[in-house]
């Protein structure tokens, strides 16, 4: 597989999809919505390759079918990425739903219509755990029931569009692989970071004195990298999901964690009753949406990725790492 695109190339996971493909020996084409930032971009991720030639911009809209069947000609592959991902959660839901579900298909319909064998979607843990609201362990086979009243637009938008990814891939016989990230730590690239550290710098400006009682399975973004290129190149990936998480934390052990490494730093690590952070999910729209989930255990299978050769950091690295790059990067 020469080459591979990548879409929404400007993002926090698709950088570093970038930078993995590139060192791996790919030709890599990543799409834009604002083709003026190709320039900036590439200037910042050659920090991290010496095959930054090897690497191109092209534009395209999620919602403009024409644009990826033209972006995705002489293309082995793709990786797509891109899908909005709003910190506060839209009024409308479908501000994020219809996006998320027809990009997806556009690029689907791109890659049928290049005669592109594999396409590796990112999903999101989003689409398997939010349809049970209680503690365990959770594998490839769950899903999230859209049917509940209770999940946000993000949540559903993520279930919507790999639902409706894995219906085309079996009307139209192509090799589809699902990668399910939970939370996204790591190194941010740029100071446009996106959604994605936003716990870490809330978390290391202070903006709430005492925590709600929930955790999280991490992954690292350089492994969601890592495991995105497994997907696209392991013969056997093919019709799979791969949960994409490497530990569970407490947002408290988060705060801890990112404390030890700053401690010039007012972070808090005092953890509120659940109902106060009831209450405050009353005004905060950041903590509204994970409320059903306060003080609930769960946890992420990830034996299948691990058996195609991911081999993941763990959870308190991509703290650290992605906390010190936003210290690095002036952000806080």
């Amino acid at each position: 597989m020469a080459k591979v695109l990548i879409s929404g190339a400007s993002g926090f996971i698709a950088g570093h999809c970038i930078i993995e493909m590139l060192n791996r020996g790919y030709d890599v084409r990543g799409t834009l919505r604002d083709a003026a930032r190709g320039r900036a971009l590439k200037a910042n991720l050659a920090k991290h390759t010496d095959r930054i030639d090897a690497l191109e911009f092209v534009s395209a809209d999620l919602m403009n079918e024409a644009s990826w069947v033209e972006a995705a000609q002489g293309c082995d592959g793709i990786l797509h990425v891109a899908s909005p991902v709003p910190v506060v959660q839209p009024e409308d839901e479908n501000d994020v739903i219809i996006p998320a579900k027809i990009g997806t298909l556009n690029v689907l319909k791109a890659a049928t219509a290049n005669g592109i064998k594999r396409v590796v979607i990112t999903s999101s843990v989003a689409a398997v755990m939010s349809g049970s609201r209680d503690s365990g362990t959770f594998t490839d086979q769950d899903w999230t029931d859209l049917t509940r009243t209770d999940l946000s637009p993000y949540v559903k938008s993520k279930t919507v569009a790999e639902r409706a990814a894995w219906d085309y891939a079996r009307a139209n016989d192509l090799e589809l692989v699902a990668v399910n990230p939970a939370l996204v730590l790591g190194p941010a690239l740029e100071a446009d970071y996106g959604s994605s550290l936003e716990a870490l710098y809330l978390l290391m400006t202070g903006a709430y004195p005492i925590l709600p009682k929930l955790g999280f399975e991490i992954v690292d973004v350089r492994d969601v990298a890592v495991l995105q290129r497994l997907a696209l190149e392991t013969p056997e990936a093919a019709g799979q999901r791969y949960m994409c998480a490497n530990g569970f934390r407490w947002f408290v052990d988060i705060a801890k964690t990112v404390k030890a490494a700053h401690p010039q730093l007012k972070v808090p690590t005092s953890q509120m009753p659940n109902w106060i952070a009831s209450i405050a999910g009353i005004f905060l729209k950041e903590i509204k949406q994970f409320l059903p989930d306060l003080g609930r255990v769960k946890k992420i299978d990830n034996t299948p990725a691990l058996a195609i050769g991911w081999q993941p950091r763990d959870a308190d690295t991509a703290i650290r790492d992605g906390a010190q790059s936003l210290v690095d990067l002036k952000i806080v």
